[in-house]
Order: structure tokens, then sequence, then C-alpha cells
């Protein structure tokens, strides 16, 4: 799954890394969690507009928001068929706008290991979303988003089975035009990330809390290194 995500590259970098003429100024985020509002890009009148969003979608056939927990991740494998989804999918396809993820991998003995995940190097990247327009009873709007995901590849399983559906950028536009290319075209771009596309490190247990939000996040905890353990048995979920 994604649980949490960062956004530290300077608007202007994000900006042209996207392609979008809006001109939003925006401070780094080191742990951005589910609830939250998050920037996404999706396309208005045939161009790339930047737009702010709830990350946790709420279908826009529901009554109220489910209290039990937002929706903040789809599977790929089903994301055309589940009615939570499957509108968006049709109709409403995004990039959520991130540099980096955490992934928690769990151990024999303790609390679950953060890891910090980015590109190889740095830099910003998409993950394929949606995002949904509500309405609630008294006529108050909400527009919301979730991240897909998809396996995880070879290089991150010993970590976690699970990691965001990472696009990219020669398929941000066939992803966003939802009136050219139908869900399941779009479905085909939904495919674990390269072996060697990402790197990862140990981070530290502050991450787990959402008041904490600083670049420290981010220091390396325990022994360095860039590629994350092979998996043992069944210790990983």
């Amino acid at each position: 799954m994604c649980g949490r995500y960062t956004i530290t590259e300077p608007p202007e970098t994000i900006r042209a890394h996207f392609g979008y003429a809006d001109t939003p100024n925006f401070p780094p985020r080191y742990n951005i969690a589910p609830t939250q509002p998050v920037p996404i890009v999706r396309l208005e009148g045939g161009a790339r507009h930047f737009a702010l969003v709830r990350w946790g979608l709420v279908p826009s056939w529901a009554g109220e928001i489910d209290a039990r927990g937002p929706l903040i991740n789809a599977r790929a494998e089903t994301v055309t068929r589940l009615p939570s989804f499957r509108g968006a999918m049709r109709h409403r396809r995004c990039l959520f706008i991130c540099d980096g993820f955490y992934e928690w991998q769990k151990r024999p003995h303790g609390p679950k290991q953060p890891w910090y995940i980015r590109r190889r190097g740095g830099g910003p990247f998409a993950m394929a979303g949606l995002w949904e327009d509500w309405m609630n009873a008294e006529g108050s709007e909400l527009e919301s988003g979730a991240v897909i995901t998809v396996a995880t590849n070879a290089a991150l399983e010993g970590i976690h089975t699970r990691m965001p559906a990472i696009l990219p950028p020669e398929h941000y536009e066939r992803w966003l035009d939802c009136t050219e290319f139908r869900a399941e075209a779009a479905a085909e771009l939904l495919r674990p990330a390269p072996d060697s596309l990402m790197e990862a490190w140990p981070v530290s247990l502050r991450v787990n809390a959402i008041a904490h939000d600083g670049p420290e996040l981010l220091e390396r905890a325990g022994p360095e290194r860039t590629d994350p353990p092979k998996p043992q048995g069944d210790l990983f979920d």
C-alpha cells in the first residue's frame, strides 16, 4: 500500500516536470498522511492543471464519508470493477505529485520498520491516481483522491508486497486523457516500477507520528544500504 509520502522538491521543479501552467507555491512536506489536502495534476480543457484534493477518495454515490477509514489506495487489479473506483477510472484519472514514499516492513519482534523509497538520485515522479467529486446532503462539495497500487517489484519485495503504480513521463498524457483512452487501455499502464528505478533505506520510527514533518525523517536509521533485504518466508505481507 501507500500510506505516507513526501513532496520536497521546489515548486518550480515540480511544475517543470509535470507541465502544468499554474504557479502554486507550497512548502516541502516530509510526512503526508491520509485525509490531508494533497496536490494532483489533472486535465481540464485539454491542459494539465494543479489541484488540491483530500487524500482518501469518497465515491460520488456515498451518502456520507465513511468513518471506518478513507479509501487512500485502489488496487490496480480491481480498479476497473469495484463500484468505489470504476467511475473515476473511466472519467477522473489524475497524477499524484510525489518525490518519495514510505513503506513499513514487518519484523520478527518489535514495531514495523519504516523505509523511505525514492527514484535513484531523487527527483519528482507521478503516482497513478483517481479523483472524485462528492456532495453531502447540505450541498457542500469535496474533491478527494486515491493512489493506485500494484504488486511490488523484485527490488522492494523484502519490504512490502504492494507499491504505488509509478508512471513514466511518456505515459502521463495517456493516463490523464479519459476521452481518448478508455479505462481498460489506461489500466495496462499500471505495472510495478522497473527494479533499477528506485532506491530505499530504513528511517526512524518518528515518521509514524504525523506531527513529525521535517527533513530529519529522511535520515538513514541503522546500517546504510540502498538495496532492501530479500523476503524471508512468511515474514512479509
